[in-house]
């Protein structure tokens, strides 16, 4: 499919999309009506407003308003004898999503896919099958309309036993997997799939408040890192207080202080605790929950000897996503940044950040926190491959 065709079938996605926004939210309206309500973080990722199909459909114009990604000359090399070699950037072939309760997946993630010359499969959650058909109608709408085939786009309504069957022995070609969602469902594709599976990791981002940090600057971006959207994979979950921060005790108070006046449940390491015996905060009960992404109004708190033990802690307990430090000492922060090993690091700055919009990329397909083929947040540059084009005029090897 060229250029201008892909960029017709996303506007022509986005008008539909807008069209049938009564018929979405009505869909939406019945499948939040049987969630859980208990359970925030799914209600707020299923749940679909006017202000997220507005942000579908500025995703779709912005992805249709990107360059093109396919066909793009990377590497180029022409040899003395005459013969050109290029490396030029290609689809993947066949992607498929496999996402739990987010039906924007099925606009915005699935938009980077196709620009990238991509077709797509999506497996969206049980949960959110009635937003998702409408939605994946809106595509289909856009696609005749420019006299392509539906199956660009196509949706695969699977239960469990379904899908890994097909994760084994899929009836058509299949190149690349994306599944969006927790540890549990990424672990689920990972066991069956026999193609190439890019991981959108677990969060469990923690954040390092260092001796030299601007109190002015902590307690908003902790906040803010926190409770900002409890349901995303940036969101925070530890952090650890360098022991040697001026007014150690008092700062600890503040910060747990403005967490549970938010609404946040504060667990504390034993150190922090040893240094308020009389306040009866919960203490981290196992090395588990140091691993744990909590998706909901919770976080722990540490105590750090220095910068050197909350990189090694950082290292071995997070999940590779994001993490940030707040100091005023650069060279500190510079330290840190570079011997953290997550996809995204920060200085002074919210986790809440790492995100493709964010970052200027447009929509995103995920997060990814492998390191092969790219880590990050997924945009649309980074959803293709390459292939080598090599030009001759009866080249022989000698």
């Amino acid at each position: 499919m060229d250029t201008p065709t892909k960029n017709e079938v996303l506007r022509a996605t986005a008008r539909s999309v807008e069209a049938h926004r009564r018929d979405i939210l009505d869909a939406n309206r019945a499948d939040v009506a049987v969630c859980d309500p208990s359970d925030r973080a799914l209600y707020d990722r299923l749940k679909v407003d006017d202000s997220k199909v507005d942000g579908m459909i500025a995703a779709l114009e912005q992805v249709a308003a990107l360059p093109d990604p396919v066909g793009q000359v990377r590497y180029r090399y022409e040899r003395p004898d005459g013969l050109l070699v290029e490396d030029r950037t290609a689809p993947f072939g066949t992607v498929l999503i496999i996402y739990e309760s987010r039906p924007d997946v099925t606009i915005e993630a699935a938009a980077i896919a196709f620009k990238a010359g991509n077709r797509i499969l999506l497996k969206g959650g049980k949960e959110a099958h009635r937003t998702n058909r409408v939605l994946v109608q809106c595509w289909h709408e856009a696609l005749e309309a420019a006299g392509c085939t539906t199956e660009w786009v196509q949706y695969l309504e699977f239960d469990r036993a379904q899908t890994q069957d097909f994760l084994r022995r899929p009836d058509r070609p299949l190149d690349l997997i994306v599944p969006r969602g927790g540890a549990r469902l990424i672990a689920f594709v990972k066991a069956h799939a026999t193609c190439p599976v890019l991981v959108s990791g677990r969060g469990n981002n923690f954040a390092f408040v260092h001796r030299a940090a601007d109190w002015s600057k902590v307690v908003p971006v902790v906040l803010n890192a926190k409770t900002h959207k409890i349901s995303a994979c940036n969101a925070l979950d530890k952090v650890l207080v360098d022991a040697q921060l001026p007014g150690l005790k008092e700062r600890l108070a503040e910060l747990v202080h403005a967490l549970e006046a938010a609404g946040v449940e504060v667990w504390v390491d034993a150190c922090v605790q040893a240094l308020f015996p009389e306040r009866g905060w919960p203490l981290v009960p196992d090395e588990q929950m140091w691993y744990e992404e909590f998706l909901a109004m919770k976080i722990v708190i540490g105590l750090a000897d220095d910068t050197d033990d909350a990189i090694a802690r950082i290292n071995r307990y997070s999940g590779g996503h994001s993490v940030t430090i707040l100091t005023e000492d650069e060279a500190a922060a510079r330290r840190f940044m570079d011997a953290i090993d997550a996809a995204a690091v920060y200085h002074n700055a919210s986790t809440r950040f790492t995100d493709g919009g964010q970052f200027g990329l447009g929509a995103e397909l995920a997060i990814s926190t492998d390191k092969l083929h790219h880590r990050g947040p997924l945009g649309l540059q980074h959803l293709v491959t390459n292939k080598w084009y090599v030009f001759g005029n009866g080249h022989t090897r000698s």
